[in-house]
């Protein structure tokens, strides 16, 4: 997803994204939507939510 998507995903929620890194805008949105803060950190070795809007994207960045 675009960061653009994010923050209006997150603007829409409330969520105030001024200076906030893309990892911190999905879990604040994750925190709102009360799932498990989890995108981006090392959770996703034994992530089993094939659902999850953030997978794909959370994938890609701890392959890095």
């Amino acid at each position: 997803m675009r960061f653009q998507d994010i923050q209006k995903m997150a603007k829409d929620m409330g969520i105030y994204t001024y200076r906030m890194k893309k990892t911190d805008i999905i879990q604040a949105i994750q925190r709102e939507e009360k799932n498990i803060e989890c995108f981006g950190t090392k959770r996703v070795d034994i992530c089993q939510e094939e659902a999850c809007s953030w997978r794909s994207d959370c994938l890609t960045l701890n392959r890095k």
